[in-house]
C-alpha cells in the first residue's frame, strides 16, 4: 500500500470504524500506530504515513475491540495506565469517586484500601492525590493483580501500593481511613452494548439477578474495616442509590449520593453513624 497522507487516512478510518465518535477513535489509534500525539496529527495532515498496518488496527476497533484494548493503555486521572482485557477499563465516570473523597476526608487519609482494584485505577490515583498515604489493593483475580502491579510502577507509585489476592476484605484484619470501591453492579439481564459485553470481564459486571449481590457481600465487612472517622466511596449504577444507600443504613452507615458530571448518580459515600458498630 503507498503511503498516505494523515488526512486521508484518518478520514477513511473514521468511515470504517463508525460508531458514537469514529474521527475520535480513528485519531487516539493513528497517534498510538505512529508513537506520537493526536495534536501531532493535527499540525502535520499532510505528512504522508505508511498506513498498511494502520488498517489492522481500524480493523480491531470496526469489529467492536476496545481502543483501550487495541493501545494497551487508558488515562485515568491523569495516569497512563496499562489496560488488559483482564481487567474492566478505566472510566471517566469513576474520577467521581476521588473527587468525592478529596471533598469529603477532612483531613489526607494515611491508609487507603481499594476492594476489587481491577487495573488498580482507583487506589493509584488516591496515593497521587495524597503524597503521604499508603495503600492496599484487593482483587479476587491474578491477572488483574499483574496490571495493577505494573501500573504501580509505571505511575511511580510502586513503593506505597501493595497488592494482594483476596475475596473483597474478607479476613482483613486492618483498619483504614478511605475504602474505594467499584464493585460489579450490572442487573444479569441488563442489557449492554456488544463491545462491553464481548470484551470485559463478566466477574467485572454481573452481579446478580438485580446488580446488588456484591454490595451485600462488601458493606457488611466496612465497619470492621473503616478507622474511626474514616470514609468509604462505592461506585454505584446510576438507579441503584436509593437500594445501596438503604442496604448501608442497615449495617449502620450514613449515606449521601453523589452524580457524576452527566448528572446521573456515580457513587455513595458512607461514614458510620454515631450508633455505628466501630
Amino acid at each position: 500500500m503507498p503511503a498516505q497522507r494523515i488526512a486521508d487516512l484518518l478520514r477513511t478510518a473514521a468511515t470504517r470504524i463508525g460508531g458514537e465518535t469514529p474521527r475520535l477513535d480513528a485519531e487516539v489509534l493513528l497517534a498510538h500506530h505512529l508513537g506520537c500525539t493526536r495534536g501531532d496529527l493535527l499540525l502535520h495532515p499532510d505528512r504522508a504515513v505508511d498506513g498498511e498496518s494502520f488498517q489492522a488496527l481500524v480493523d480491531r476497533r470496526a469489529a467492536g475491540e476496545p481502543i483501550a484494548h487495541i493501545t494497551g493503555r487508558r488515562e485515568f486521572w491523569s495516569l497512563d495506565l496499562a489496560v488488559t482485557p483482564d481487567v474492566l477499563i478505566p472510566r471517566p465516570d469513576s474520577e467521581t469517586l476521588i473527587e468525592v473523597a478529596l471533598r469529603l476526608c477532612a483531613q489526607p487519609p494515611a491508609r487507603i484500601l481499594d476492594l476489587g482494584t481491577g487495573s488498580g485505577a482507583l487506589l493509584l490515583a488516591a496515593l497521587h492525590e495524597y503524597p503521604a498515604a499508603t495503600g492496599l489493593g484487593i482483587d479476587a483475580s491474578p491477572a488483574a493483580l499483574a496490571v495493577a502491579t505494573e501500573n504501580a510502577r509505571r505511575t511511580g507509585l510502586a513503593q506505597r501500593a501493595q497488592f494482594q489476592s483476596g475475596n473483597w476484605g474478607e479476613g482483613l484484619a486492618e483498619r483504614f481511613d478511605l475504602i474505594l470501591c467499584n464493585p460489579p453492579y450490572i442487573a444479569e439481564d441488563e442489557p449492554l452494548s456488544p463491545e462491553v459485553r464481548a470484551h470485559e470481564p463478566a466477574t467485572a459486571l454481573f452481579a446478580g439477578a438485580d446488580g446488588l449481590d456484591d454490595y451485600r457481600r462488601i458493606l457488611p465487612q466496612l465497619p470492621g474495616l473503616l478507622a474511626p472517622g474514616g470514609l468509604a466511596v462505592l461506585e454505584i449504577g446510576w438507579q441503584q442509590g436509593r437500594a445501596v444507600s438503604a442496604l448501608a443504613a442497615e449495617q449502620g452507615f450514613l449515606a449521601e449520593v453523589h452524580p457524576d458530571l452527566a448528572g446521573r448518580d456515580r457513587c455513595v459515600s458512607l461514614r458510620l453513624s454515631c450508633g455505628g458498630t466501630e
